[in-house]
């Protein structure tokens, strides 16, 4: 079912469509070093084959899962080699695949080939390249996103194997419904295929293939997410939880805290980023959803899933429902910022400890004002160094707990 030519194709008009990049590329016959970034099943190999063939390059094949610096330095002399001596034919073509599992000495290896023109490289990836790739490398070659396929893309893969594939097309196959079809397969074309050759396969023989929802939930047992926990899947959700919280929604963040549970993600991972949560985004506003966020975690040592789901649902609910306030999380950036500005400014005489009669003679301690000896438990004193007593790095957010925190401040300070 592997297309051969691009107007086989299925997907990813905005690089193969008419006017697009990589048509263009193709029809010029010059074709330029990239990446092809995306999910299983949306055809980046294919399309690296496609180019290949309609190029007339010669076509070179490396697996990072299986290759080492030596295979890459192998496979170059080759190109080196065999590239002369094929008169008008393109510039060989290298297509690694998994190219984010190779090491940076790995990748080092190719810059020289890709460089001087020795080869054209195709690097194929599901992991974002700016994480995975060297910046020398990504700096030789562009990075193209491919995309899910769609309903119209995978409607059109599947009228294609119903009638083209050796199997499906020698039975009889009766398509009553696709909406549980499309969601299995989530936009991953081999995946599609893999779920049709099962249906085959659980038919008797000489019975009709139907194809619906009950058919197809019943054969599969599950569903399978889209989810990988190493991978940007993982870092794009837990985002979106994480900034539906801070945006007080609580129904999307139960919506992304399902998804990742359903993906199989460490709960200890996500209690954490509550935690985190509960400190950078609630903050002063509501020092009690700290103290929940860290029993939420608790409880999630405690009893495991998939009981956590619960306490993990509750503290998402109350965090997003909580006012919110990020002061403290600024102030600390703030007073960090100016740590590595300023340095190591002096601690105030009357701040520093004496324990010996020397250091009290030098002046330490002298002149402090112990706090609780005056009335209500204050009394005003310098406690910053001299260069930044006058300096602020807390500036409270409008809620009704900061601002009572506001006015005790100021009743004590003033407007310091």
């Amino acid at each position: 079912m592997r297309p051969k030519t691009l107007d086989q194709y299925i997907g990813q008009q905005h690089l193969v469509g008419p006017g697009s990049i990589l048509r263009r590329m193709i029809e010029s016959g010059k074709i330029a070093s990239f990446i092809l970034w995306g999910p299983p099943g949306v055809g980046k190999t294919t399309l690296a084959r496609i180019i290949a063939n309609a190029t007339d390059s010669p076509f070179y094949t490396l697996s990072a899962v299986t290759s080492g610096v030596k295979d890459v330095r192998e496979v170059i002399d080759r190109c080196r080699t065999e590239a002369g001596s094929m008169f008008g034919a393109g510039r060989p073509i290298l297509f690694i695949d998994e190219i984010h599992r190779f090491s940076k000495s790995q990748q080092d290896s190719l810059l020289g080939a890709v460089e001087n023109g020795t080869v054209t490289l195709i690097g194929a990836t599901t992991e974002n390249p700016s994480f995975e790739v060297i910046r020398p490398l990504l700096s030789r070659a562009q990075v193209y996103t491919l995309k899910p396929l769609d309903d119209n893309d995978l409607r059109t893969l599947l009228d294609r194997a119903v009638t083209q594939d050796s199997v499906l097309s020698r039975n009889p196959v009766k398509i009553e419904e696709t909406t549980a079809l499309f969601r299995y397969s989530g936009g991953d074309a081999r995946k599609l295929l893999n779920i049709l050759d099962l249906l085959e396969q659980s038919t008797p023989h000489g019975e009709e293939i139907v194809i619906n929802d009950r058919v197809v939930t019943e054969r599969l047992q599950e569903n399978p997410q889209a989810y990988d926990k190493n991978g940007e899947m993982h870092y794009d959700i837990i985002s979106a939880f994480i900034k539906s919280i801070r945006g007080s929604d609580p129904d999307a963040a139960v919506y992304w805290l399902a998804r990742m549970i359903a993906g199989g993600e460490d709960p200890e991972f996500i209690a954490r980023r509550l935690v985190i949560v509960a400190s950078e985004d609630i903050g002063l506003a509501n020092p009690t959803a700290l103290l929940i966020a860290n029993a939420t975690f608790d409880a999630i040592r405690k009893i495991g899933m998939p009981e956590g789901r619960i306490p993990l649902a509750e503290c998402t609910i109350y965090l997003a429902l909580s006012a919110k306030s990020n002061s403290a999380y600024m102030a600390i950036d703030a007073a960090l910022a100016e740590v590595e500005k300023s340095g190591n400014l002096p601690v105030p005489l009357h701040l520093r400890n004496a324990p010996t009669a020397l250091m009290k003679k030098m002046g330490y301690g002298q002149n402090y004002l112990y706090a609780h000896n005056y009335p209500g438990n204050f009394v005003v004193q310098q406690f910053r160094p001299d260069a930044i007593a006058d300096m602020k790095f807390w500036n409270p957010c409008s809620n009704p707990a900061e601002d009572i925190m506001l006015q005790r401040h100021q009743s004590r300070w003033g407007d310091k």
